[in-house]
């Protein structure tokens, strides 16, 4: 089991605590971790691009003139594509970009995520982040004493004021162990989380 450091709010190091290889240690699927990552952004696209086709647009249900004898072209409404003010041809609609993995698959790639951050020292365990109200500024003392600026703060349990201390950091953010996923842990250079959250994740994912 790899053993690492487990820090203070004050930075200095109070114990070590090993972690579970089969979720901190597991060789890495580059593959599952691209796709986790195109997930997440795809799964956030609205694919709000609309035009009407002409059976949407207002009006047009009458024959503008009769078929024979006017010398026009034959028309049947004011409302097709040859028309100004007509609908489109094939017109784009609403496009839904998401798509599905498996839970096996999104497991594997959270496991494969947490433990390059392993591999490259940039999980940071501490014993806790206790905050009796919301303090941006103490937070900032905290990340700056572990030596991290852009970090994602994993915690477990009732910590809302841990989640509101990190939230008008524009350089870290903060998120509840349940919620933890592919995108975040390899946005920020640094995942800090605590003892408790760690505990939690292998519990799910070990």
């Amino acid at each position: 089991m790899a053993s690492v450091s487990v820090y203070n709010m004050e930075g200095k190091e109070v114990e070590k605590i090993d972690l579970n290889d089969s979720v901190f240690a597991v060789p890495v699927n580059e593959h599952l971790v691209h796709m986790a990552v195109v997930l997440q952004l795809a799964n956030k696209r609205q694919g709000t691009q609309k035009a009407k086709t002409r059976s949407e647009v207002r009006g047009g249900g009458r024959k503008p003139w009769r078929q024979k004898g006017t010398g026009h072209a034959r028309q049947g409404s004011i409302r097709a594509p040859q028309w100004t003010g007509g609908g489109v041809v094939f017109a784009p609609v609403p496009r839904d970009y998401s798509f599905k993995m498996n839970k096996k698959e999104k497991a594997a790639a959270i496991k494969s995520a947490l433990s390059s951050k392993v591999s490259e020292d940039k999980l940071i365990v501490v014993d806790s982040l206790d905050f009796e109200a919301p303090k941006t500024k103490k937070m900032k003392e905290v990340l700056a004493n572990l030596k991290t600026e852009k970090a994602l703060v994993v915690v477990d349990g009732d910590a809302a004021n841990t989640i509101l201390s990190v939230r008008n950091l524009p350089t870290a953010r903060g998120i509840y162990s349940n919620s933890i996923n592919v995108y975040d842990i390899l946005k920020y250079d640094t995942v800090v989380i605590t003892k408790s959250a760690v505990k939690a994740i292998e519990e799910v994912y070990a």
